[in-house]
C-alpha cells in the first residue's frame, strides 16, 4: 500500500468497516492506531466466525476505495480524531468511524436534533419551520435525517433561515446511495451552505431495516436536545426521542389533536416525561437564550409582512390604520396580521394596537 495516510492509515478503517469486521476499537488499541500495521497483520480473531479475513482482503482494493472518497469529497474520521464530535464521543455505543461529507467543523457546534413522522400533515407543515426558525435564531445547527417528511422540512426550514444543517444518514453518503434520491438536491445544498451530511456507512451501503434505525442515536447523540414535532406511535422519531432519554440529552415535543393518528407518539412521550412546547421561544428559555432577541433576526416572510413590520418599526397601529397606511388590501393585510400573531412576530395590546413581539 502506497499512499502516504499517516499512522492512521484512512483507507484501511474503510476496509474494516466495509468488510463488516467488529471491534475497531480492539483493533486501534492493539495497533496503536497504526493501521497500515493492522492491514498487513492477522486480523481474524477480531472478525465474526462468518468473515474470513484473509480471503475478504483479497477481494478489496484500500487504495481504490481511498481513491473512491476522494472523488466524492468524503472525508473520515475515527473516535480518536479531535474532529471527531465531542457529544457523540460519549453515547454508549459511538460510530467508531464517521464518513463525513462538508464541514468537519460543525460536527462539534452547538446542535439541536429536529425529527418526525415521514407522513406529516399540514400541522406538521407549519409547526416544523416555526420551531427551526427560532432554533437557528438561537445559534443552534440543526440535526435532522435527510428523510421525507418532518427531517425535509426541518433540513429546508434551517436553509431558508441561513442556518447550518447536519443530515445523518442511514446509508452510504455517496451520491449513487443517498436515500432518498428525492433528497439529493437538498443533500448537494446542505453541504454547499456549510453544513455536513455524515454517515457510519461506507459509500455504496445500501439503507436496511436495520441501519435507518441505528442511525438514531447519531441525531441523538450529537445534541444538546431533541424536538419531535409529529410522530405516530410506531414511529422511526420515537426511537430517536428514546435514544435522547437514554443519553441524557433534553427532549421536547409539539402536542397535537388526541384525534391525530401522527400525534399520538407525541403526546405519548410528554406524557411520560418529556416536555411539552408550543415555540421554538419554550425551547430557548431552557438553554438561558432570550427569545426577545433572536426574534429581531427574523425576517419577513413576503412583501406585505415587510410593509407591516416597517410601520409597527416606527409605532403601534390599529389594524385600521395598518391597512390605510400599507397600500394593500384589506384580505391581504388581515391574513399576514393572523400570520404574524400566530407566529410571535407581532402581538396585539389591551389597546386593539399592534406592535412587533420583540
Amino acid at each position: 500500500m502506497t499512499i502516504g495516510i499517516q499512522e492512521k492509515f484512512l483507507n484501511a478503517i474503510n476496509v474494516l468497516v466495509s468488510a463488516k469486521i467488529g471491534a475497531l476499537a480492539n483493533i486501534f488499541s492493539a495497533f496503536s492506531g497504526n493501521w497500515e500495521r493492522a492491514w498487513h497483520s492477522d486480523l481474524q480473531k477480531f472478525c465474526p466466525r462468518d468473515v474470513d479475513w484473509k480471503k475478504t482482503k483479497e477481494k478489496i482494493d484500500p487504495e481504490a476505495a481511498w481513491r473512491n472518497l476522494a472523488k466524492e469529497n468524503i472525508s473520515l474520521l475515527n473516535i480518536k480524531d479531535k474532529s471527531y464530535p465531542e457529544l457523540l464521543k460519549h453515547i454508549s455505543d459511538p460510530p467508531f468511524v464517521l464518513y463525513v461529507k462538508g464541514s468537519t467543523e460543525i460536527l462539534n457546534s452547538q446542535c439541536f436534533g429536529v425529527v418526525g413522522t415521514r407522513r406529516l400533515t399540514e400541522y406538521g407543515q407549519r409547526a416544523t419551520p416555526f420551531f427551526v426558525k427560532d432554533l437557528v435564531a438561537g445559534g443552534f445547527t440543526i440535526v435532522s435525517g435527510l428523510a421525507l417528511g418532518v427531517d425535509t422540512f426541518a433540513h429546508r426550514g434551517t436553509l431558508e433561515n441561513e442556518g447550518k444543517a447536519i443530515a445523518v444518514l442511514g446509508t452510504g453518503s455517496d451520491e449513487r446511495t443517498i436515500y432518498p434520491t428525492q433528497n439529493l438536491k437538498l443533500a448537494r445544498d446542505i453541504v454547499a451552505k456549510g453544513g455536513a451530511i455524515i454517515t457510519e456507512y461506507a459509500p455504496k451501503t445500501h439503507g436496511t431495516s436495520f441501519t435507518f434505525p441505528q442511525r438514531n442515536r447519531i441525531i441523538s447523540g450529537l445534541s444538546k436536545g431533541v424536538l419531535v414535532i409529529e410522530a405516530d406511535i410506531k414511529s422511526g422519531a420515537l426511537i430517536t426521542a428514546k435514544n435522547a432519554v437514554d443519553q441524557n440529552r433534553d427532549l421536547f415535543c409539539v402536542p397535537g389533536s388526541i384525534y391525530s393518528v401522527t400525534s399520538q407518539g407525541t403526546n405519548f412521550m410528554i406524557k411520560k416525561g418529556a416536555k411539552l412546547v408550543a415555540s421554538g421561544e419554550d425551547i430557548l428559555e431552557d438553554y438561558g437564550i432570550s427569545a426577545t432577541k433572536v426574534r429581531k433576526c427574523f425576517k419577513p416572510s413576503n412583501e406585505v409582512e415587510a410593509k407591516i413590520m416597517a410601520l409597527l418599526d416606527r409605532e403601534p397601529l390599529t389594524n385600521d390604520e395598518i391597512i390605510r397606511n400599507s397600500g394593500f388590501d384589506t384580505a391581504k393585510v388581515n391574513i399576514a396580521l393572523t400570520i404574524m400573531e400566530l407566529e410571535k412576530k407581532i402581538k396585539c395590546l389591551g389597546s386593539g394596537k399592534f406592535v412587533l413581539y420583540n
